[in-house]
């Protein structure tokens, strides 16, 4: 069984503390009820709606989704892939950022500050498939000179699943 450590938001900006405990309730549990939610933070329905709609239009919650079993979905291979580009001007940067953005078995993409430009979470259902991701989808992007990959033997914490 994983033991998940809850992280209270440390957001700055116009939001309070009620709207804080709105989002770290909304953290651990996405599908909770407006009426439940506004009795774990103390406040009635009404306002905990407003609060809510007032986070979601201000960008403070992005959106809510299911948490799936990767394993069960029979894709439980993961690969991180570092990534040098020949060509880091903007526009270049840019070119590789629409691309990767194509690729589904990318499940993050991060520009990295290191000897390499950036750090691929890909998930696959085998090795074979990573292969072909690599080899037909990954190299293939816009200005990338080379590759690197760590399999990820286990998981221990993954807050996507």
């Amino acid at each position: 069984m994983t033991e998940r450590v809850d992280q209270k938001v440390t957001v700055s900006g116009p939001i309070d503390a009620f709207d804080r405990r709105i989002i770290d309730v909304l953290r651990a549990e996405g599908r909770i009820s407006v009426t439940e939610l506004a009795r774990r933070v103390g406040l009635s329905k009404t306002p905990c709606q407003v609060r809510l709609r007032r986070l979601i239009d201000g960008g403070y919650i992005l959106g809510f989704r299911a948490i799936v079993d990767p394993a069960r979905l029979g894709l439980d291979h993961v690969a991180f892939t570092e990534v040098k580009l020949s060509d880091t001007r903007e526009a270049a940067l840019e070119e590789f950022r629409r691309a990767v953005l194509r690729i589904p078995e990318v499940e993050e993409c991060h520009m990295i500050a290191s000897s390499f430009d950036y750090l691929l979470k890909v998930r696959t259902a085998d090795i074979r498939r990573y292969r072909e991701v690599l080899g037909e989808r990954i190299s293939s992007l816009p200005h990338v000179a080379n590759t690197s990959t760590f399999v990820a033997m286990e998981t221990i914490r993954d807050p996507g699943v």
